[in-house]
Parts: structure tokens; sequence; C-alpha cells
């Protein structure tokens, strides 16, 4: 079997270590311990930043270095806008598409959503989290609509995480969820849209909620 090239072998670690937040928005990604690390040149390190920039998860900054991204409040908002728009196109497709076979295996990661809500498990909710949303995309059976959620997904991540701090929100989470499968279920496109918009949307006291979460998570 070939061998994984350096450059993409070093996007998915950088990629998988942003989303999981071990590296935090705002954080410089030191190339120097980056070779060390992956014991390689400097060549594909460079490369991977360039292809993580073009997804939107780094900013590479002339004699500066290159960042995790981190944006304003606004930049924010207007990201979880547009994330909460696509998501809903998925889920009214995915309401007309999902297969019995796709259903089946979302009631399962909904049903193991559940069972980590009720135990309190944070951090093994927001990967089962993350499934449930894959499923959504998966069931529109739109290749092009799947790869761009899902690479805003990516790109929103550590955001999403950092949701799951306010107190209370994973168990909202949860019955936000039970709304949606419900939905999709039932085959009903358009209460499934809008159950999946007011799930991902961030505005109002959850807008807040997640800037003073960011504020001590960066301080």
């Amino acid at each position: 079997m070939a061998s994984v090239p350096n450059t993409l072998r070093i996007r998915r670690a950088l990629e998988d270590a942003i989303v999981a937040g071990r590296y935090l928005p705002g954080t410089r990604l030191d190339p120097e311990a980056l070779e060390r690390e992956f014991d390689c040149s400097r060549t594909p390190i460079r490369e991977a930043f360039q292809q993580l920039e073009a997804s939107g998860l780094v900013r590479v900054m002339p004699k500066r270095g290159t960042f995790v991204s981190q944006w304003t409040p606004e930049e924010l908002a207007e990201r979880f806008e547009v994330m909460a728009e696509i998501e809903a196109s998925c889920a009214r497709l995915a309401a007309r598409r999902i297969t019995q076979a796709e259903l089946d295996a979302f009631q399962q990661v909904h049903d193991d959503c559940r069972r980590l809500a009720e135990a309190g498990e944070v951090e093994a909710y927001y990967l089962r989290n993350s499934d449930f949303h894959h499923c959504i995309y998966r069931a529109t059976h739109n290749a092009f609509l799947m790869q761009e959620a899902a690479r805003l997904h990516a790109m929103l991540q550590p955001y999403r995480r950092m949701q799951l701090q306010v107190r209370n929100r994973m168990g909202r989470s949860f019955a936000e969820h039970d709304a949606i499968v419900a939905a999709i279920r039932d085959g009903d496109g358009e209460a499934a849209a809008q159950a999946l918009r007011d799930h991902v949307i961030v505005q109002g006291d959850r807008f807040h909620d997640l800037i003073a979460v960011l504020r001590q998570t960066l301080a």
C-alpha cells in the first residue's frame, strides 16, 4: 500500500488537532516544532499550511506566521448564519431522500447522543454530535452540498465545541436533535429545515454566551 504523502498526513493531523481543540483560535503554529513532530522538512509543513488556509482553518500572515483562525464576533455570527442555512438545506433534502438504512444509522447516533447527554459526557457528546450532523449531510445524496457542509462544519468545530461548555447547553442541544430526527423521520422537509436552522444559528443569548466562553477560554 502506498504511503500517505507528507503534506496530506500533516494537513490531516493539524486539521484534527484544530477541530479537537488542541490548538485554540489565535494560536500560532510553530513550523520548527512541527518539523520535529512530523520528522520532515519545511516544504510539506508550508504546503499543509496553504491547504489549511484555503479551507479557512488557519490564517497565514506574512512576517508573523501561521495562526489558527480567530474571528471577530461579527465574523463568527456571519459564519454561523451561513452554516445554519446550509444545514437547513441539508435537512430539507435528507427528509426527502434518506434511505431506511441511513435512517436506522441516524437513529443509533441519536440514541448514543441521548445516553451521553444523560451521563454528562461533554467531550464524547461533542464527537457524537459531529457524527449526527454528518449523517444528515450524507442523507442529502448531493455530493457537492455534503462537501461544502462538511468544510464549513470543520471550520466552525472549535467554536461549536466551546458552545457545549455553556451551562445546560448539552441538554438543550439534545432536545433540538429530537425535533430534527422526528421531522426527518416524518419526511417533513420544511420542519426539518427549520429545526436544524434553529439548532445551528447563534444569535441573541446564545451568541452572548458563546462570546463569554470564548473570552474565558482564550484569556
